[in-house]
């Protein structure tokens, strides 16, 4: 009997719920566009607008504040040129975008195209060796120059090496000014308490099929406040920032993953915590030379994600370990992203103060709602011999 691949790449996509299933698929035998006035659009539209209440009272906003969008790299493109070009529109000086140096690429590369294309000043805020953002750091950024920032955008949470990062006392600095803060939150809910309005940020961006919901549904949960400029022009469906025909299965399955991902918040941090927790110091103490990347784990671990682990190991490449895991039926991903079939090292170690070398060293693996301790134990049987593989076939290269 083939053993059963052993998953550990959660944060790139997680299985979905079997509740969220349960309710994509009863969508998917209905008919009916959600704009339409007939009995099958507005039956449509009541499960449209259920699934915002729903995702609205788990994130702690108001249902007129989620706006549905394919994902969390559209509703990130959303926030940053929406709300570039409206407060740009209003103020001509306010050109200065402040951000940081970790965020995912959905955030960075809009970050660029807007200093390319439309002439915003990017300030990307260094971070410390563990990725995270001094909060100190950003105020003197916003200080040196108040009036010309037009907004703020800091992760929740990174992708990479499970750093949180103080977003409320951003966001707190930033209302002193009246400048607004958008987070991506796609790591974070669900791993971590998330609070809309607790937070203080303006908008938000999250996504489905990070907390066990579908691919193609995510949402920009944006305060009534704070004006857009739309990036798709058409039917003007969602608050006329967003336009497009509702996938209202895919939102369907979206909101019972995200009531039941907050839900559970508590419970799922708890049991991957610890599982992850027996993840790294076992990796560690097999595999000598290895260090854990990101926030240390507990007591610190209060800066880090619960199902985050990402480990060093040096003298190998990391995308030529990751194939020799793969081979033994474990699946994780680096640190690092792919153009054109190079390796490229991480942003985010190179930003963290890491060599070159050292970035393309490491391994991301990232634990969900169906990893077991059985599955742990299988890599960390694996790990050993795959480095030792690596190590001596010289693929640091």
């Amino acid at each position: 009997m083939i053993p059963r691949t052993v998953y550990l790449d959660h944060a790139a996509t997680t299985p979905m719920a079997p509740a969220a299933i349960e309710a994509m698929t009863a969508e998917l035998a209905q008919v009916g566009n959600a704009s339409s006035l007939h009995a099958s659009g507005r039956r449509a539209r009541r499960v449209l607008e259920e699934s915002r209440e729903r995702i609205a009272a788990a994130l702690g906003s108001r249902p007129g504040e989620v706006v549905f969008t394919s994902g969390g790299t559209e509703a990130d493109n959303l926030a940053l040129k929406g709300a570039f070009w409206a407060r740009r529109a209003q103020d001509p000086a306010r050109t200065r975008i402040l951000s940081t140096a970790v965020e995912h690429h959905a955030v960075l590369d809009p970050l660029h195209w807007l200093e390319t294309t439309e002439g915003a000043d990017i300030e990307l805020v260094p971070c410390d060796a563990t990725g995270r953002v001094d909060a100190a750091a950003m105020r003197a950024a916003i200080e040196r120059d108040p009036a010309s920032v037009a907004l703020i955008s800091v992760m929740w949470a990174n992708n990479e090496v499970g750093t949180l990062q103080p977003v409320p006392e951003i966001a707190e600095i930033a209302s002193e000014h009246g400048i607004p803060v958008h987070t991506d939150a796609v790591q974070a809910v669900g791993a971590v308490p998330v609070d809309f309005a607790g937070s203080g940020v303006d908008a938000l961006s999250l996504t489905g099929h990070k907390l066990g919901g579908p691919v193609g549904a995510g949402a920009l949960v944006v305060r009534r406040e704070l004006e857009l400029t739309a990036l798709v022009h058409g039917g003007g469906q969602e608050r006329d920032v967003r336009s497009g025909t509702h996938a209202t299965a895919a939102i369907a399955g979206f909101a019972a993953a995200v009531e039941l991902a907050v839900k559970e918040q508590e419970a799922y941090a708890s049991r991957v915590g610890e599982l992850r927790d027996r993840l790294v110091e076992q990796v560690l103490a097999r595999v000598p030379g290895t260090h854990l990347n990101g926030p240390p784990l507990a007591p610190l671990g209060r800066h880090r994600l619960p199902n985050n682990a990402q480990i060093a190991f040096p003298g190998c490449e990391g995308d030529s370990l990751l194939m020799l895991l793969d081979a033994a039926g474990i699946e994780c991903s680096t640190g690092a992203a792919c153009s054109a079939g190079v390796p490229q090292a991480s942003h985010v170690l190179l930003a963290m103060g890491q060599t070159e070398e050292e970035a393309r060293s490491s391994l991301r693996f990232s634990l969900g709602h169906t990893t077991t301790a059985d599955e742990v134990d299988r890599l960390v049987a694996a790990i050993g011999a795959a480095v030792e593989r690596g190590r001596a076939a010289g693929l640091n290269r």
